[in-house]
């Protein structure tokens, strides 16, 4: 049973007869059976004083016990209307019919239990078992007021039009009641799938964010650690030999290690980002233009990157421009970590409404390297998954003439990529 509001914070303070008007419908679904013996009890009444009304100047028919004991029937059975919906309008139009052919003037008191047996008919069964125990009902009423000596004095219209209104009338309300049931159910049943609607969705969107904020410290972490260690295990191999290319090759380690810090730092600044106006403003997210300061790093860490561009460069969206950015950091660091390679190609084809990047080493690739890339490490899966997410695809695997390479193609203008599309070579 559900909870009704009682008022409180952001909500209406509820009016006497509202409270009420709850406490009743609370009682009755609590004790339903209360409830009908109580109306039972005053359908019996009602039916009672409706064998005692006559026309002017007629006496009632002789016949008080069996018209009682027949009422009584009726109003018993309908202790049984929740269950047995059918049963109770059939043992109540059978007394209703029997009262009014003995001869007692046919009124809605007489009616009474055979009114309320036909509107939780209405309310419970199907519109085939209404029409049915529906039609039956009023002309078997009918006809026994057609032939009961107690309406002479009545021509025969006014016969039929009277019990024709008085049982259409709660096969009526039954089936309006029966209609805004439905219709409250059905509000219910798509509050309840919205209200699930908007968690699944609120869980989607966290987990979105959480993969993206990994793919961020990932590729900023794993780079310039990466980096870092190549510097310095190259800054140890010419300490002694080249003390002025050692000492290069730290000052760049310096400069790698403050860009992971700023980097980092912009990256856990999302998670703090607010709506105030007043905050600090972040820092652009890298792209294509910081890309000679990625082959100086690289170069500076032992491996030589060269970058060829063809066709007419466009301008980027910031969503292409970072993507493409952190897919040629992640593949650069994935050569440096993973190839036993000197050299490094980044191409970059502008092709209609595509960008084409291709990243390649000629070394060798390391015994373990594919099955790092594929198995245990995440920098594949991470392009693979920054390129799908504005609609792109990307390649990753050896080179039949040796090394590895790594390409994708990439919208122009970006979109949502299809549910459930694949990624060629994925």
């Amino acid at each position: 049973m559900s909870k009704r509001p009682r008022g409180g914070a952001g909500t209406a303070p509820l009016g006497p007869e509202r409270r009420y008007t709850d406490r009743i419908e609370g009682f009755a679904d609590r004790h339903p059976l209360v409830i009908d013996v109580v109306l039972v009890m005053a359908l019996m009444g009602c039916a009672s004083l409706g064998t005692m009304l006559t026309l002017p100047g007629a006496d009632p028919p002789d016949q008080d016990k069996t018209a009682t004991a027949l009422l009584g029937v009726s109003c018993l059975a309908l202790l049984k209307h929740r269950t047995h919906p059918r049963v109770a309008v059939v043992v109540s139009a059978v007394g209703g019919v029997t009262v009014i052919a003995l001869g007692y003037l046919l009124t809605p008191l007489l009616l009474a239990p055979l009114m309320a047996a036909l509107y939780w008919l209405a309310t419970l069964a199907d519109r085939r078992t209404i029409r049915v125990y529906g039609i039956t009902t009023l002309v078997a009423v009918i006809v026994a007021a057609a032939i009961s000596d107690s309406m002479d004095h009545v021509s025969l219209l006014l016969r039929t039009i009277g019990p024709l209104f008085w049982l259409l009338l709660p096969l009526a309300a039954g089936n309006m009641t029966r209609l805004r049931r439905a219709y409250l159910a059905a509000v219910q049943a798509r509050a309840e799938h919205a209200e699930r609607t908007r968690e699944e969705e609120a869980r989607l969107r966290v987990t979105e964010e959480r993969m993206r904020i990994a793919r961020e410290l990932h590729d900023v972490v794993a780079h310039h650690l990466a980096l870092a260690n190549a510097q310095a295990g190259t800054a140890a191999h010419l300490a002694l030999d080249n003390p002025p290319q050692t000492k290069q090759i730290l000052t760049d380690l310096t400069g790698t290690t403050s860009s992971a810090l700023r980097e980092l730092k912009a990256t856990l600044g999302l998670l703090r980002q607010n709506d105030d106006p007043d905050s600090a403003p972040m820092e652009p997210s890298p792209g294509l233009a910081r890309l000679p300061e990625l082959v100086s790093a690289c170069g500076s860490a032992g491996l030589k990157v060269s970058v060829t561009t063809e066709g007419e460069p466009q301008a980027l969206s910031p969503g292409v421009d970072l993507t493409a950015f952190r897919i040629v950091q992640e593949a650069l660091t994935n050569v440096t970590k993973h190839a036993a390679a000197e050299a490094a190609h980044v191409r970059l084809e502008y092709s209609g409404s595509r960008l084409m990047i291709t990243v390649s080493n000629d070394g060798p690739a390391a015994p373990t390297a594919p099955e790092a890339l594929q198995s245990r490490g995440f920098g594949v899966m991470g392009m693979r998954e920054r390129a799908r997410s504005i609609g792109g695809e990307l390649c990753a695997g050896h080179r039949p003439e040796g090394g590895f390479e790594v390409s994708t193609a990439l919208p122009l203008h970006p979109h949502a990529a299809e549910e459930g599309g694949t990624v060629p070579g994925a």
